[in-house]
């Protein structure tokens, strides 16, 4: 490999054709200067690395950013800037350190793909577009200065995440997504995703957020919850008259609210027993699908999902879709739906390939395209399936999940490509499932093995990974 530098032009560096960095090639951006502007298309083909090193400042003036091989962000902060839109895509994985918005002329960043930002999300003016893909912050990002004219949005689905430990929170703001936890509980690990759908496409609206907070613990919370939202989200909605909806085993359940103020933009409910999805709407709401039941049960190696729907209006198509860790999610089938109808209709799902405790949730399109989710179920379904890792490629972390019937101690080993030795963490393991956590933050990027041991030594899982 061959290293091509850019060296000193100044303050800016400009390209006004697209460039494309071919296989056998890796760019290195070196903080020589304060900042570069990269007009047109940063295409990174399969096999090349562009690398930013130090705390470089990359800007791409109305540039898209096409990922096909190594994106190294380093501690920089890559800024999409111009007055017309620009996309981030490709076939590879895309972790940003720093990302900010700075579009003007009401365009956008519109992502074609999932990415990934360890430190913040920097709004200074225009959207950044979901378009039906989701932003990680992993368990250190957050968002800042995002407001009215400059902020998340996400027409056509898509989801900000983020992972937290909280203990009785006060006020609690993760990732500063717009939603204050206030509990006395130790809520253990808690995920919380936050969408830009709304939750019902005909007969009535909700306001164009919803949370999802799925904490480990999740009983007898006695918790608060406030609710920030824009007033570009409103959707069409009496703002005096929001009250929360809370999805609870697939139904929508209106809990009231205990406080709002429609200068600050917030709706707040005490006295919340367990969380799963909120968001807001008028009492009045009609939501297009009313669900009656939502369950997994076992059969065998199978995994059979059913439904039943009290009410439908407009629907077209069933999506069921299938998560190992609630985050990433596959279509896994599609049903179709009954159009209109005010009878029960009963529906089912037979998942040929499941995975241990998977998460399942139901998508329902309408007519016009537009989707309605259902809340997350979980299976509890003990299959032949031990051992699975994700997520590989993998960054700061990865998940090793181990199903055993007995008590056990784990040994976890990760060898690098000569075969040495660079990490060993052990696991005291339960009856079940059990989910251990590796911290991959301080390990190189590169291939390694992970080998995994259990039952005495006498259950051995290899399984390669890839660190980015």
């Amino acid at each position: 490999m061959r290293n091509v530098l850019f060296p000193g032009f100044k303050n800016v560096f400009k390209v006004l054709k697209k460039i494309v960095f071919m296989k056998s090639k890796f760019l290195v951006l070196l903080p020589v200067l304060s900042a570069f502007t990269i007009s047109a298309q940063v295409t990174i083909a399969p096999g090349a690395q562009f690398s930013i090193a130090g705390n470089t400042q990359l800007t791409l003036q109305n540039t898209d950013l096409v990922n096909n091989g190594n994106f190294i962000a380093g501690n920089s902060m890559v800024t999409f800037a111009g007055n017309a839109s620009s996309s981030i895509s490709g076939t590879q994985p895309i972790q940003f350190f720093e990302v900010e918005a700075s579009k003007t002329n009401g365009s956008s960043i519109v992502l074609q793909r999932a990415i990934g930002v360890t430190q913040r999300v920097l709004f200074s003016s225009g959207f950044f577009n979901l378009n039906g893909f989701n932003t990680d912050l992993g368990t250190t990002g957050h968002l800042d200065g995002e407001q009215e004219n400059t902020r998340f949005i996400g027409p056509n689905g898509g989801e900000v995440l983020f992972n937290v430990s909280l203990n009785a929170p006060t006020g609690s703001n993760p990732a500063n997504l717009g939603v204050f936890i206030t509990s006395n509980q130790d809520l253990g690990n808690v995920m919380v995703r936050r969408g830009h759908q709304s939750q019902n496409s005909s007969g009535g609206n909700t306001v164009l957020r919803y949370y999802d907070i799925l904490p480990a613990n999740n009983a007898n919370l006695n918790a608060t919850l406030r609710f920030s939202y824009m007033d570009g989200e409103l959707n069409g909605l009496v703002e005096n008259s929001l009250v929360f909806l809370q999805n609870l085993n697939t139904n929508w359940t209106n809990l009231g609210f205990t406080s709002r103020d429609v200068d600050a933009n917030f709706v707040e409910k005490t006295g919340i027993g367990s969380f799963s999805r909120f968001t807001l709407s008028n009492i009045n709401t009609i939501l297009p699908v009313r669900y009656v039941s939502f369950n997994a049960r076992c059969e065998k190696d199978k995994v059979i999902i059913a439904w039943k729907t009290g009410q439908e209006q407009n629907s077209n198509r069933f999506n069921i879709e299938r998560s190992p860790d609630g985050v990433q999610w596959t279509v896994i089938g599609t049903v179709p739906a009954a159009g209109n109808s005010t009878n029960e209709s009963r529906y089912s799902f037979t998942d040929n390939s499941p995975v241990q405790n998977g998460y399942y949730r139901i998508a329902e399109y309408d007519l016009d395209g537009r989707v309605q989710y259902s809340s997350v179920i979980r299976s509890s379904c003990a299959v032949t399936q031990t051992f699975s890792m994700w997520p590989n490629p993998a960054r700061e972390k990865i998940f090793v999940s181990i199903s055993t019937d007995h008590e056990s101690q784990a040994m976890i080993k990760i060898f690098d490509s000569k075969g040495s030795l660079v990490k060993m963490q052990k696991a005291d393991l339960l009856p079940g499932n059990n989910v251990i956590s590796i911290e991959m933050g301080s390990v190189a990027n590169g291939v390694y093995q992970l080998s995994a041991s259990w039952d005495k030594g006498q259950t051995q899982k290899t399984k390669q990974v890839l660190k980015q």
